[in-house]
């Protein structure tokens, strides 16, 4: 769409305004609609309230120069007509603006987080258990189940990285394997299980890693662990001297935006 510039040159502006300064500000009022008119067919996304309070602003000029000028009837006339088609401009501009789509709104992204402060104990080998979460600290669209307290469920559906860590410790002098792995809403994961090889007793050792994963909306998770020996736990330890107590799992979960 062409623009039409609406100014007047200065020499057209004396003929019916009597002092330098209302030309000034004339030449000020023009300028400023071609630059709102163009900006308008560029982008089309002038705000509809800026706009109509631009509109209210520069009527009140173009009444407090007629009124300051004390013109006559015919440069008046001229004034009326010169604002007229400039704040024409501008109104339609501000129509055009309240058209607009809506911006949409933020995607909301969810986080939990997540750990655990009992020592967790395998009642057999080789047998799969889910790691509990007994300590809940933020719940924002991902939340741990009330009852099966291993199960961390997402509200909205997408790519989420659950990043976990677990303090492991081998209460008996041989060495024995610990395995762990994710499961979405009771289902292993395929090709995501990691193995930890930990020996002698007393051998403290921390599993840390994550993993990337797509759940549907409503879709719960779990990391799941067996042992090759009952011996190995994922142990917790209390708070001693300067060091805080230590969890023997701690989970956060966040949504991929």
């Amino acid at each position: 769409m062409a623009v039409k510039r609406l100014g007047l040159t200065r020499d057209q502006l004396a003929k019916f305004l009597t002092e330098h300064e209302q030309i000034k500000q004339f030449e000020l009022l023009f300028s400023t609609v071609d630059y709102v008119q163009a900006a308008g067919v560029d982008s089309a996304a002038i705000d509809a309230g800026a706009a109509l309070a631009g509109v209210n602003s520069l009527a009140g000029v173009v009444a407090q120069l007629a009124q300051d000028a004390a013109a006559e009837a015919s440069n008046a006339l001229a004034i009326a007509q010169a604002a007229k088609s400039a704040l024409g401009a501008i109104s339609d501009l501000a129509m055009a603006g309240a058209a607009l789509p809506p911006v949409a709104p933020a995607k909301r992204v969810g986080v939990g987080t997540f750990a655990s402060l009992v020592t967790q104990v395998a009642t057999l080998a080789n047998v799969a258990y889910p790691i509990d979460l007994d300590v809940v600290d933020i719940e924002r669209g991902i939340w741990r189940d009330g009852v099966n307290t291993s199960r961390v469920y997402v509200a909205d559906g997408g790519v989420f990285n659950f990043q976990f860590s677990a303090q492991l410790d081998n209460t008996a002098a041989p060495t024995h394997i610990i395995w762990i792995w994710p499961r979405i809403s009771g289902v292993d994961v395929p090709d995501s299980a990691s193995q930890v090889r930990i020996q002698g007793n007393n051998a403290e050792l921390v599993a840390a890693w994550n993993w990337v994963l797509r759940l549907a909306p409503g879709e719960y998770f779990e990391i799941v662990y067996a042992v090759s020996d009952v011996a190995l736990e994922i142990v917790t330890f209390p708070a001693a001297g300067v060091v805080p107590a230590i969890p023997s799992v701690i989970l956060t979960v966040t949504q991929e935006v």
